[in-house]
């Protein structure tokens, strides 16, 4: 049995509660050895791990970059202002909460917010084993270390937004990171845009 076969839909924190079947039993462990790395130096200075929000059974997953503040204090992906933006977002693409999921690359926040390429390296394992259990029909990325590290021979950020890759398998739909949409009009703009492309993929069964 697989994730996809999970009874615990729309779950908002890390573990999947009351489901005996193997694939909730090999995510739960997965959590528990996310909680407890100490295999690069952000574990020093975390408050918790930020694993995963949303379905077991999603059709789509939004990959971040790493966790703020607001994730580190409640040890959930995307609650601050990015969060909110993103939920907007999730609103607007007239999905249910139980065809998403968001995570992050990190699992841990880096200090001052500053992405880690090395700690990035050091926590994609986890990433690609959480895929694995999720089984996600499409992967959309938020800013451009995601996609890069999931598809490395991307183009930057701001010429692939809004463009299917489909040489990854699950394929991958990249956005701008929600935290820039709030930094510039044009950006928000852009936001807004490539949304309606991926909302207009959703309608023809991109995922």
């Amino acid at each position: 049995m697989t994730a996809r076969s999970s009874r615990s839909r729309g779950v908002r924190g890390s573990q999947v509660p009351n489901d005996p079947t193997p694939a909730s039993a090999a995510w739960n462990a997965l959590v528990r050895e996310i909680e407890g790395c100490t295999k690069c130096p952000l574990h020093r200075t975390r408050t918790h791990t930020v694993v995963y929000r949303g379905s077991f059974a999603p059709r789509l997953v939004f990959v971040g970059e790493a966790p703020g503040a607001a994730e580190d204090r409640t040890g959930v992906p995307f609650v601050g202002r990015s969060g909110r933006r993103l939920d907007a977002a999730i609103e607007r693409l007239g999905l249910a909460a139980t065809e998403v999921g968001v995570l992050n690359l990190l699992k841990c926040r880096p200090p001052d917010n500053r992405f880690d390429r090395s700690a990035a390296r050091t926590c994609r394992p986890y990433l690609d084993r959480q895929l694995a259990l999720l089984r996600p029909r499409l992967l959309v990325t938020l800013g451009g270390n995601p996609l890069r590290a999931i598809d490395p021979g991307a183009p930057p950020i701001l010429r692939a937004a809004g463009a299917l890759r489909v040489g990854c398998d699950p394929p991958v739909f990249p956005l701008l990171h929600p935290a820039a949409t709030l930094r510039s009009r044009a950006w928000n703009e852009r936001w807004e845009r490539d949304l309606g492309r991926l909302a207009e993929g959703l309608r023809h069964g991109l995922a």
